[in-house]
């Protein structure tokens, strides 16, 4: 059994790029690894794990074998019908291979393969020495970091994320003879910069977290994290309140300090008149600050600032976090103050002189189409169509206001409180909002009806323009995020539990875009032609808006927010099959879709459903293999075998168990009773021989089988589950 010796490499440098240095700490980690196994060192990884900190990124691992185990290797060599002549002397090929191999050829052993007998030369050497291996791995470690933009320093002609300092390297208590970057491998680390700059020698790695944590380093992001967590609430709590820890802003917080410590902080209670979203926007992008709420989650004058140091005068780091946020906030309440004189309506005015898209009109344009959706979406999902109007024709007013301008990320949110300020209903302020949820993958949907059906019209009319633009996704372009806008219409659609018609809103918002297409068209070609005849002008735009309606159809559509579906799924664990299965009947209702989805996940559990899957499947390739009318319904007089009339007599009755629950989309049962039919269809494909001699006979049973497969398909194409 070989030794192991606790492994340690850690690579020193100037600060790190904060959003990065995950990254490049875990591809470091997994670089090491990678490498060693891949020289058949022996790991011993327990809890190890990538270990940065701003200036350092290491690989800690608490047993690595001393060398790597006895290295065989296996050439294979001629054929004995080449290797020897007739006599059984060696041929000059079978020399060669010996001389090749640096051995006799008396010593060559043999071995045989499908060709026959043929020579092998065998070795076995001692492995080599891990510390002799290091230098290649510490490369190919390095070689495999993401760096999409090396630093490169001094007169050297390499690269990294940044410049390196210093490099430690120690196999149990010895130093690697290795070099990285210009810089030859010690054991000496460094501390904090400021609370212990000088440098520390590691005498051996397992004293290396420890020696960092005296030098008021913590070197584990976890220990880190949670140091920031404790550090935070504590603070928050002193100051009567809650921390707002945000997962992005703390992940920032914890790359930019090696020693964390909190500053309790506070602004001008008038900065509160400000939408809170903007002010905590400043906070967290801005200056990576931690705001504190009141016990109803609302924004308090108090905020939490992280120093990467322990002051003796924390005071001074107090003022200076509150001058630096003074100016933002300054400029938002200005922003703030400014808009509400001009009012929300007002802002409206400007948006017909802004493009939204060159064949798609103006963002004014896009409102009205909005709106029109929104109204006929509204009476369906049971809001109020003309708040659902009045909120669409509202909604993208923000985008001319100073707040917006400057916090783009406040679309929406500032309509809200400019909506309210101007009196607008509440269920329309707010719907103005949701519109825009979900904002992000995680995000929740619009959680008022208004706002749902406000979302809702909001992504057709951008899907739909999309598609009609000839904008539609490819590769990794998406300049309108269609994507997005394609799953958070799924989304809000299916988590509402609205049985919409997909196809028909589709359909409604691909009309409505062909309407303004054939505006923008006509008077870019009064442009174009002005002197020729009217005919000349219809005929060109015929043309081109034909085009657009045949390449840019609502099917196309419609399966585009299928596709995207299918991660949304997959994320839930829902088996390819099973979405395949539902996907291949394009349900017009995705709120149908997903219910279907659920039965026949239901489905698939039960004992019947594999045979059911592949007698389904058998029946589809008979079917389609069939060269005569098949007619609707079997003729009875026709049945002869027992094993058909005990299927046409089950396939009848299903029909009459499950007819009411399909109609009430009661997928379950449906599928429930269908599995029923197992017996006999089992005992049909037993006895019974499809085709049949006599053509009536062959059609009537293909008749049968036409009808039970249509039944067991109602709900999905289950021949999809069979293996």
């Amino acid at each position: 059994m070989s030794i192991k010796q606790p492994l340690l490499i850690e690579l020193g440098t100037e600060e790190l790029p904060v959003k990065a240095l995950p990254g490049l700490a875990q591809a470091f980690f997994d670089g090491v690894l990678a490498a060693l196994e891949k020289r058949g060192v022996a790991i011993e990884r327990g809890d190890a794990k990538p270990l940065y900190s701003p200036r350092r990124l290491a690989v800690l691992l608490p047993g690595v074998a001393v060398e790597q185990p006895e290295q065989t290797s296996e050439v294979l060599g001629p054929y004995l019908n080449i290797a020897l002549d007739a006599n059984g002397a060696p041929t000059k090929a079978l020399e060669g291979f010996a001389a090749k191999a640096g051995v006799e050829w008396t010593a060559l052993e043999k071995t045989s393969d499908a060709k026959g007998e043929r020579f092998v030369h065998r070795a076995t050497k001692p492995g080599a020495r891990t510390l002799d291996l290091l230098q290649g791995v510490l490369d190919e470690a390095l070689a495999g970091m993401p760096i999409p933009k090396p630093m490169r320093w001094g007169a050297h002609a390499y690269g990294f994320a940044r410049p390196l300092h210093w490099l430690v390297a120690l196999l149990g208590n010895e130093v690697a003879d290795l070099e990285a970057l210009g810089i030859r491998a010690g054991r000496q680390t460094r501390g904090h910069r400021f609370h212990a700059p000088q440098a520390i020698a590691i005498a051996q790695p397992q004293d290396y977290v420890a020696a960092l944590l005296d030098a008021k380093v913590l070197v584990d992001a976890d220990a880190r994290r949670a140091r920031i967590i404790d550090e935070v609430e504590r603070a928050a709590q002193a100051a009567g309140g809650n921390a707002r820890i945000d997962a992005g802003n703390l992940e920032q917080v914890n790359c930019l300090n090696e020693w964390p410590v909190a500053v309790a902080c506070a602004f001008e209670r008038e900065f509160l008149a400000v939408p809170q979203e903007a002010l905590v926007e400043t906070m967290e992008a801005n200056q990576k600050f931690f705001p504190v709420l009141d016990a109803s989650g609302k924004l308090t004058e108090k905020f939490i600032g992280i120093a990467n140091i322990e002051s003796k005068d924390a005071s001074e780091i107090r003022k200076g976090y509150e001058r630096v946020i003074r100016p933002r906030f300054s400029d938002a309440k200005f922003f703030f103050d400014e808009d509400l004189k001009q009012g929300l309506a007002s802002m409206g005015e400007g948006l017909a002189t802004v493009t939204y898209q060159a064949k798609l009109g103006s963002v004014a344009d896009k409102v009205a189409r909005v709106a029109a959706l929104a109204e006929a979406i509204a009476a369906q999902v049971g809001a109020d169509a003309a708040q659902a109007k009045r909120a669409a024709l509202l909604a993208k007013n923000d985008l001319q206001s100073r707040m917006v301008n400057e916090f783009p990320e406040l679309q929406g949110i500032a309509g809200r409180y400019y909506a309210q300020r101007a009196g607008e209903a509440d269920e329309v302020a707010l719907a103005i909002d949701e519109a825009y949820r979900p904002r992000f993958a995680a995000d929740d949907i619009a959680a008022s009806r208004l706002g749902k059906a406000l979302a809702i019209a909001e992504r057709l009319d951008t899907l739909a323009g999309g598609f009609a633009a000839g904008l539609k996704p490819t590769g990794n372009k998406d300049p309108f995020a269609l994507r997005r806008n394609a799953l958070g219409l799924a989304r809000t659609i299916i988590e509402s539990g609205f049985d919409l018609d997909a196809m028909s809103l589709i359909g409604n918002a691909l009309t409505l875009i062909y309407d303004e297409i054939v505006t923008v068209e006509r008077v870019s070609l009064s442009t174009s032609f002005p002197n020729d005849s009217k005919q000349i002008r219809r005929e060109e735009l015929s043309r081109k808006v034909a085009f657009r309606l045949e390449e840019h159809s609502a099917h196309d559509l419609y399966d585009f927010i299928l596709d995207r579906l299918r991660g949304y799924y997959a994320d839930k664990g829902v088996p390819a099959s099973q979405f395949n299965a539902v996907a291949e009947l394009k349900p017009a209702s995705l709120y149908d879709f997903d219910r279907r989805l659920d039965a026949i996940g239901i489905f698939a559990q039960l004992p019947e459903a594999a045979a059911l899957a592949a007698a389904n499947k058998r029946i589809g390739n008979i079917l389609k293999k069939a060269d005569i009318d098949i007619p609707a319904m079997e003729d009875p007089a026709l049945l002869s075998e027992p094993a058909e009339l005990a299927l046409a007599e089950a396939v009848e009755a299903a029909y009459a168990e499950t007819g009411h629950a399909l109609a009430q989309g009661d997928y379950v049962d449906v599928l429930s009773h269908l599995a029923r039919l197992r017996p006999q269809v089992d005992a049909f494909f037993d006895a019974v021989m499809v085709n049949a001699d006599d053509p009536a006979v062959r059609a009537n049973r293909l008749a049968l089988l036409q009808r039970l497969a249509s039944r067991l398909g109602s709900v999905a194409a289950i021949e999809h589950l069979s293996s």
